[in-house]
């Protein structure tokens, strides 16, 4: 079965790799992007690639009324990202989303209007499958191990911190792990912030650097020993064998799925 896909945020660097997956599966076709800098360019011309023959558009919802889609990729901004979901599922349009940003309520609205429309989503904060085995076995060890720290670092053009594989990280902890504070009940931070954000008794540090891509380490700590559970993506080529999975995946679903550890087979 062929599946139709529309990109938003396909002139960015993470778009520009979804476009180049899809080139390369027969069952996967392009038939629209969305830029905001690129509109009214050739996709592929302005991509550095041969012609497509499909020129950006403007908005998702200039996208939706001008292209056939089954499914809308976004890697857009946290600020647009609802809105663009509302408008793919009103329009029938499945969304795979990696854009962070979304809050709890959000999720709970975008799940109830695909509930009402009866279509599938995927919202992922890390789509490299490594990753999510990362965050899998983090949760495992929380059950054993409930002195924990997370560090995660990205690129310095990421917009959000903590990044959303931190926060969905934490929130598979939290399910094995009852909330306790650790530390010393005394400890005072003498530079404001530098024990990192405070979630459900442990912290998350956030490091933004030149250079990095997206890595995140776990560490937990007990009497005598260390592990660290440490995931790395050396380049944006990672994430597309999970967004590839969702595209494929989410032509099943009926309903919002918040997590790629939601479709594996764990």
């Amino acid at each position: 079965m062929s599946i139709r896909v529309i990109v938003a945020g396909a002139s960015g660097r993470m778009g520009q790799e979804v476009v180049k997956m899809i080139g390369q599966h027969d069952h996967l076709i392009l038939t629209g992007g969305v830029s905001r800098s690129q509109k009214g360019r050739d996709i592929g011309e302005a991509l550095g690639l041969a012609p497509l023959g499909i020129d950006f558009a403007g908005s998702v919802q200039e996208a939706l009324a001008k292209f056939d889609a089954d499914v809308l990729v976004d890697f857009t901004t946290p600020q647009t990202v609802k809105e663009n979901m509302e408008l793919a599922i009103q329009a029938g349009v499945r969304p795979v989303v990696g854009t962070s940003g979304l809050s709890e309520q959000d999720l709970k609205e975008l799940e109830e209007l695909c509930r009402e429309r009866g279509i599938g989503a995927i919202v992922a904060p890390n789509f490299a499958i490594g990753a999510v085995l990362m965050m899998v076995f983090a949760a495992q060890a929380a059950k054993y191990l409930p002195h924990v720290e997370i560090i995660e670092s990205h690129h310095d053009r990421k917009l959000d911190a903590p990044s959303g594989t931190a926060i969905k990280t934490a929130e598979l902890i939290t399910k094995n792990r009852p909330e306790m504070k650790q530390g010393h009940p005394e400890e005072e931070e003498v530079l404001d912030g530098a024990r990192g954000a405070y979630y459900q008794g442990f912290r998350i540090h956030s490091v933004r650097l030149p250079g990095l891509v997206a890595h995140q380490e776990v560490l937990f700590g007990g009497s005598g020993q260390l592990l660290t559970i440490r995931h790395d993506s050396l380049n944006r080529e990672s994430f597309m064998p999970g967004v590839k999975l969702a595209i494929e995946k989410v032509m099943e679903l009926d309903h919002l799925v918040y997590g790629l550890e939601k479709i594996l087979d764990l």
